[in-house]
């Protein structure tokens, strides 16, 4: 969470923001999506407790995934989940253990926040006489930002590390930066402006196509976005990814051309970029990062599940390596 040093609460964006943004974001902001805990600690068990602004409530999403909290041990490179709370849908406050193992040993954690609901208090509860460490550092202290809608907000992993920001910052040691707001990423400049505040980016990712309300907004909204962020980062790689595939696409054409539509543009705006001298913005075509059978990788047709957020995970990786080792800032 980005400002969570200055503010000192679970949000994604500034309390009172610099620049304006709808009620809709405003709200969104409050979903913890992206947020970790991270700690060492010898404590034969680990539990969470945690006070919600409110309850589950989505018909295509586990309520561990909107409101739950998961845990990994393990460490950089090695993280293994352990367990994910346990409560009742409605619970605006629960406790539940999230991991539990008879040898005592130093072992680092990492408790991944809900991804749709706010969180206004969590606990961590240890045994009496544990330690508690300060974490591994991470490989870099520069930060990848991920502007999107609900698929970048996590919908509809069935917990918390399964979205593809989480999974994602599992493998490469780094801090993710989840600013995605469901059904509201439209791409107004002003949340690229915020996107630029946050200090030391390593890469930016775009990914709203599927928010961009008509090709005709896209086409206006887009490039203004991109050239926001650059008048604050000219240096920093921008990766932008069209949308993945609709599951019926096959009996709906009518998706599949307006899809097409928007990726052809984005595949020129990116040339046209590239050729004016922006070396550090690359297009990645959504199409198929479900898989040859994005139906099968999404609840409804839109929304991931673990499987299609997996597979993005999986296509986005190579990408984000080559274009931090481009800018310098991994091997």
């Amino acid at each position: 969470m980005a400002w969570f040093d200055q503010e000192r609460r679970y949000r994604r964006l500034p309390q009172q923001p610099a620049h304006p943004i709808r009620p809709e974001v405003d709200s969104l902001a409050n979903c913890t999506s992206g947020g970790q805990i991270r700690f060492r600690t010898d404590s034969r068990t680990v539990s969470v407790r945690v006070r919600l602004t409110a309850g589950a409530g989505m018909y295509h999403m586990p309520p561990t995934g909107q409101c739950g909290v998961d845990a990994y041990t393990g460490g950089p490179g090695s993280w293994i989940h352990t367990g994910t709370a346990s409560f009742q849908p409605a619970d605006t406050e629960y406790e539940s253990l999230v991991f539990s193992c008879e040898s005592k040993e130093r072992r680092s954690f990492m408790l991944n926040l809900p991804l749709y609901q706010g969180v206004e208090e969590l606990w961590i509860g240890l045994e009496p006489d544990a330690e508690v460490l300060a974490p591994e550092p991470y490989d870099s202290g520069k930060k990848i930002i991920v502007y999107g809608t609900s698929i970048t907000q996590g919908g509809c992993a069935s917990r918390p590390g399964m979205s593809y920001t989480n999974i994602l910052s599992r493998r490469m040691n780094l801090e993710f930066i989840n600013l995605g707001f469901s059904g509201n990423g439209k791409g107004e400049a002003e949340l690229a402006k915020l996107s630029a505040e946050i200090n030391d980016p390593a890469c930016l990712v775009i990914d709203y196509e599927a928010n961009c309300v008509s090709t005709e907004n896209y086409v206006r909204t887009l490039p203004v976005f991109i050239q926001t962020y650059r008048d604050y980062h000219p240096d920093v790689p921008i990766i932008l990814i069209s949308r993945v595939p609709h599951g019926a696409e096959s009996l709906r054409p009518d998706l599949l051309q307006a899809r097409m539509e928007r990726k052809a543009f984005q595949a020129d705006l990116v040339r046209n970029l590239q050729e004016a001298g922006d070396a550090r913005l690359t297009f990645v075509d959504g199409s198929s990062l479900l898989g040859s059978d994005p139906g099968e990788a999404t609840v409804d047709g839109v929304h991931p599940t673990d499987l299609g957020f997996k597979r993005m995970a999986d296509g986005l990786e190579p990408v984000l390596a080559m274009a931090l080792a481009s800018a310098g800032y991994a091997d």
